[in-house]
């Protein structure tokens, strides 16, 4: 993560550069005590965090923040002060500031804060490349199924989730094909004994389609964070998966709790069937 501070006071620069330095908290691209020179900098070196002063009436940090919105620079700030009005924690948080410091500098405080922007920014990166999956989904993939039946269907919808390439998925085509073509209820067996019919090692292949689905869930849950009225989410986080589970491991994710979201393979297989029938109609 590159940080760029910007702050009047050069004591409190190099108490921010301490905490970044000692704490392995990111590379520090730059500093300034002059908003001007400062401002330039930042444009030239790109950072993703930017920890700056709320400065003073001749030098605006809402201004600057504004200005450096408006070149197009994608970047966090944390803004720090000794003004501890509640009306400049809110105008703060108005124009986007992550987090807002009252001085004097607090060691701890910083750290926490610092390392929860930099978790923000790592999840923010990884929910991209996950969107990135689903939009390089393209017409002309779905134009080469001419003839659609239940596997092209299943691969689809695996496609889409994102688990392709994993493992377990020829393992749910099987079973979810098996399911849709001879009409089974998937009440009627247990998974093991669902497995059984394609392998001599049932309780592998259960292991394999299991890791793949929790695969799945994580990658909507990350969709569902960066967009929760995407299509893709809204379609697949209730049909393939409990919702409650779902919003479990969004917080997971976000780190609001330890535990992850739990998976139910039958309902996972029976949404499977669910969709390329609702496909086919």
């Amino acid at each position: 993560m590159k940080i760029f501070i910007l702050d009047k006071n050069m004591d409190d620069i190099n108490t921010l550069k301490k905490i970044i330095h000692n704490n392995h908290l990111g590379f520090l691209v730059g500093v300034s005590d002059d908003p001007l020179e400062g401002v330039e900098e930042i444009m030239t070196s790109e950072p993703d965090l930017i920890i700056l002063d709320m400065l003073d009436e001749e030098f605006d940090g809402f201004r600057i923040i504004k200005e450096i919105k408006e070149e197009g620079l994608s970047t966090k700030f944390i803004m720090i002060s000794n003004f501890t009005s509640k009306e400049n924690v809110e105008k703060a948080y108005i124009h986007g500031v992550e987090y807002f410091i009252y001085k004097p500098i607090n060691y701890l405080e910083v750290e926490t804060i610092i390392k929860k922007v930099k978790y923000k920014i790592e999840l923010e990166e990884k929910m991209n490349k996950i969107q990135q999956i689903f939009n390089d989904i393209t017409p002309n993939f779905e134009q080469t199924i001419e003839s659609k039946d239940c596997e092209q269907d299943i691969n689809l919808i695996l496609f889409r989730l994102g688990i392709m390439g994993e493992i377990g998925s020829e393992d749910l085509v099987k079973v979810a094909n098996f399911l849709m073509k001879n009409r089974v209820k998937i009440n009627d067996l247990s998974i093991r004994e669902l497995c059984s019919r394609f392998t001599n090692n049932p309780k592998a292949m259960e292991q394999r389609m299991r890791r793949t689905i929790n695969v799945a869930m994580s990658n909507i849950a990350s969709l569902g964070i960066e967009d929760y009225m995407n299509e893709t989410f809204v379609e697949y986080s209730n049909t393939l998966f409990n919702f409650e589970q779902i919003k479990r491991e969004m917080d997971y994710i976000r780190g609001k709790n330890n535990g992850k979201g739990s998976i139910n393979m039958k309902k996972f297989l029976s949404g499977l069937c669910i969709l390329c029938e609702k496909y086919n109609n």
